[in-house]
């Protein structure tokens, strides 16, 4: 799928990737998609739980190699 802006948020633990997320989301218009790379494993609750309090919408949440893949649109 593809995405307006990237988050590595690669070392980096709770709660820095979901802050950083929310920055970086700020930038971008509505209904444009962030990818966030990370391997906290704190952010597979964390990250879904971001999105459903700020109204965005997780599309995709997928594991690769060592890093955990989030795809979210911006409500």
């Amino acid at each position: 799928m593809d995405y307006d802006a990237i988050l590595d948020a690669r070392g980096l633990l709770c709660p820095l990737p979901v802050l950083k997320a929310r920055k970086r989301l700020q930038a971008l218009q509505s209904g444009q998609v962030l990818r966030i790379e990370a391997d906290d494993p704190a952010a597979i609750v964390d990250v879904p739980h971001f999105c459903d309090e700020a109204g965005h919408t997780l599309l995709s949440t997928s594991d690769q190699a060592d890093v955990q893949v989030y795809l979210i649109r911006k409500r």
